[in-house]
Parts: C-alpha cells; structure tokens; sequence
C-alpha cells in the first residue's frame, strides 16, 4: 500500500482485464500503424528524396543555406534527426510524469501520434523551396513518433499478464513490420510506376509521405478505440496543489527515488543504454553505409530495407521463444553476441551475397532485441507501479539519449579515419559494455522492492520467477 503525495492516475487501470484478446490485439495495431514512420520515412524513401532536393540546390557541392548558415545537406538531416531526439528526451520525463498524475495517457498518446502523422501528410509540399521549414516538419514528425511510442509502450504491464509480456511484445513488433512493409510496397509501386499514373517521381515520392500520414493516423483509430478510457485524476486529487506543473515534476522526483532503489533496474538500463547505442547507430546508418562505402543502387538499398524488416518478424518470434526456454537476459545476452560479430563482419564486408547475408542477421536479431528489451523492462519495473508512463520515460529517454550518442560517435570515428568501416568496428565497443551489465544480472531475482519516497514503501509483492534465468517447470 502506498501512501504517494499526489495521487497517481494509473491507480484508475486496476479493473483493466489483463490478456483480454480485444485490448491486445487493438494495442498491437498501433505498431502496425505507426511504424511506417522510421520505415518509409527515416530509413527508406525520405533519405532518397532528401538527397535529391539538397543536389538540386547545391549540385556540386552539396552545401545548403540553412537560416543562414552553410551545411551539407547530408549532415543537415542528421543534425535534424538528432535535435529532434535531444527535444523528445528532455520533453517526455515531464509529459509522461504529467500524463500519469492526471489519468490521461491515452489523451498523450493521440496527441503525439496526431502530430507525426500530419507531420508526414506535410511533407507533401516539400521541395527546394520549402527546405527550412520541411526540415522543422520533420523535426515535428519524429517528435510525434518517439512520443507516442512512450504511452504506448507503458500499456503493455497495464494490459498484458507478466507471463506473456515476450510474446505480446514481439507480436506488437510483428505487427509492425508488416505493416510497415506493406505501405513500403505500395509507395514503391507508386514511385516506379509514376507515368503510368501520370505522375512524375517526386510527385509520386511526395504522394508517399502523404499516405505515411494517412496510415498512420487512421490505423491509429484502432488501439484507440479498444485500449481502455483515460480513468481522468482521481476525485481526491488536490486541484490547488500547485497545478499540473509541480505535481509533474513531483512525480519524476518518485520514480527518480524509487531508482535509487533499485540496483538491478538501474544494471538493465546501463546495459541498455550501451547495446542500443550500437544498434540504433547501425539501423540509421546501413543505407548511408551501402551508399558511399559499397556502392549501391538505390533499388539494392531499399530492397534490404525490405528483406531487414521481413527477417525481423522472424527473429522477434524466435528470440521471444527461446526468452521462455532460457530466460530474458540470456537471451538478450546472446543477441548481444551476435551484434559483436555483427561489427567484426561489417568491417569486412563487400557488395554481394556477403552484404544480403549480413543484412539478414542484422534483421534477425534487430527486431528480437527491441522487442526483448521492452518487455524485460516491464518485468524489471515495481509491480503494480502506479506510474507505469513515467517508468517508460526513462526506458525512452535512454534509447534517445543512446541514438544521439552512438550516431554521434559513428559520424566523428568516420570522419577522422575517412572510413566507416571503422565506425563499424568501433561499435563493438559499445555491445561488449553491454553484454558485461547485462551478465551482472543472471542469477538474480531481478524485481526488487522499492520506495515510493521518503518513508514510504510499496507492500512486497507476489513472489515472481526469476526473469533472467529459466523458469521452474
């Protein structure tokens, strides 16, 4: 029992049915329906069209006008991506602290995904002309994304039992990739059959972020229909204490109490914090790397992208089993293994069957690794934590954090050394930090009992197995 100085929201959830098949299969449709972002827009097709615009304006040089100052084109989008990821982890501690003190997760979640999606539909009107402001729209865009991914994934203990946590997670990241594929598919068809539709390429490229928008938005209509109603703040809820501000940041100072606490939470986020900045550098960077340093088409690039998201539906699956049979943090424990060869390959690889045979064990483990942090993490977190969105914004705030630092570190290794390759390499540094966090964990029973704050401590709760080794049977 806990006796929290301002109500917590999430208390509002306690009658929410867990595995009840309508609210997780509607929970699941978001990832179909948001992850055409980071797939058509951060991965495949907007990188393309982006080059296209800053070579018309800068053909020999590459060197665009931003506010009045003179930038590759190239470096542009990625600092774009990265200030873009600096706001949402400075943002999102607040909102989701604030989302959780007044009951309105699902509220925060729409008005994110609302956001990136007319973000994307925006983008319609890019060219050379609106360089400046499209780069500020797609700024917008992966806001909204990385926003709105932060509610979402703080339903999965809300909704789902403990012991289907793996497989929940993994089928949401299924979900995805196949949705994702799907629309890629389409604009593609669209793209390199323009004059048949009486189109011309960048027409037809723009009429794709359009549908990004579309998709994403009406998709989104599904989860928001079936995860359960915004219970509101509590009807003890203080409205004079100070307003919604310092109740927000009040409930960031718990959470942040609670951590001190918790030595093995704080393992798993380290570890966390390192392996994914090597795994977010290589998913932002493979098409920049089979474009300067291999050398290939266009057409080749995006049929990898293709081949990495239909190989993760795969390896999300697979790993999620073999989490049941050995436990999470072996399991994560051998992805990240399977990473560090993934570098020393990277080095070595050329253009050919070595390129789509690394492209496939990259997609093999890419999704089983997201998808196995995620639900790991809602394991490791207090049960029946009273903010769950506000544990998920740190989760989050990590993964930002850990993609402006890894993507970061690629960029300088590559321009000191004049090779990627060597960035490649170099990333195994931060895949082996954290397999050895990850290995202080095995053997233990990783959730702990917890205090809410100062002199106050949530009741013990039921005896879990250990997550990090296999299950009794």
């Amino acid at each position: 029992m806990t006796t929290a100085a301002a109500p917590a929201a999430d208390s509002g959830f306690e009658s929410v049915p867990k595995d009840d098949k309508r609210i997780t299969r509607g929970w699941t449709f978001y990832d179909w329906a948001n992850s055409v972002y980071p797939l058509v827009i951060t991965s495949s097709i907007f990188p393309i069209y982006w080059g296209s615009v800053t070579k018309e304006l800068s053909p020999k040089t590459d060197v665009v006008d931003f506010l009045g100052f003179q930038v590759p084109g190239s470096s542009l989008l990625t600092y774009a991506i990265s200030a873009a990821f600096l706001l949402i982890a400075l943002v999102s501690p607040f909102l989701t602290a604030l989302a959780d003190f007044s009951g309105r997760k699902k509220l925060f979640m729409q008005i994110f995904c609302y956001i990136g999606a007319l973000s994307c539909a925006a983008l319609y009107w890019f060219d050379k002309s609106t360089l400046v402001v499209s780069t500020f729209i797609f700024i917008a865009a992966t806001v909204g994304f990385s926003g709105s991914i932060v509610f979402y994934n703080s339903y999965l203990p809300v909704i789902s039992s403990e012991e289907k946590y793996d497989s929940l997670s993994a089928r949401g990241f299924s979900m995805g990739y196949i949705g994702s594929v799907l629309l890629l598919v389409i604009c593609l068809v669209l793209i390199m059959g323009h004059e048949t539709f009486g189109l011309e390429t960048g027409h037809a490229t723009r009429i794709g972020f359009l549908l990004t928008g579309l998709w994403w938005a009406g998709f989104a209509q599904i989860p928001f229909a079936t995860l359960p109603k915004d219970p509101g703040r509590p009807a003890g809820a203080a409205a004079s204490d100070s307003g919604w501000v310092l109740n927000g940041f009040r409930e960031l100072g718990k959470v942040w109490d609670q951590l001190q606490h918790l030595p093995n939470l704080k393992r798993f986020l380290l570890a966390y914090f390192t392996y994914n900045m090597g795994v977010q550098t290589v998913m932002y960077v493979a098409t920049i790397f089979g474009d300067k340093e291999l050398h290939l088409e266009s057409t080749a690039l995006i049929t990898t992208i293709l081949l990495l998201q239909l190989v993760g539906i795969l390896g999300a699956w697979l790993f999620a089993k073999l989490s049941e049979r050995i436990g999470n943090t072996r399991a994560l424990s051998w992805s990240v293994v399977i990473w560090c060869g993934i570098c020393v390959a990277g080095y070595f690889v050329q253009a050919g069957w070595s390129f789509y045979a690394l492209a496939s064990v990259i997609g093999l483990t890419m999704g089983a690794i997201q998808s196995l942090s995620r639900s790991t993490y809602s394991k490791i977190i207090p049960e029946n934590t009273p903010n769950t969105a506000a544990f998920f914004s740190f989760f989050d705030v990590t993964e930002k954090l850990s993609i402006v630092i890894g993507t970061f570190s690629f960029g300088y290794i590559a321009q000191l050394t004049g090779s990627m390759r060597n960035s490649i390499l170099a990333l195994i540094v931060y895949f082996i930090l954290g397999l050895l966090f990850l290995l202080t964990l095995r053997g233990k029973k990783l959730r702990e009992h917890t205090a809410v704050g100062a002199g106050e401590v949530l009741a013990p709760p039921p005896a879990t197995p250990n997550i990090g080794m296999p299950a009794s049977r």
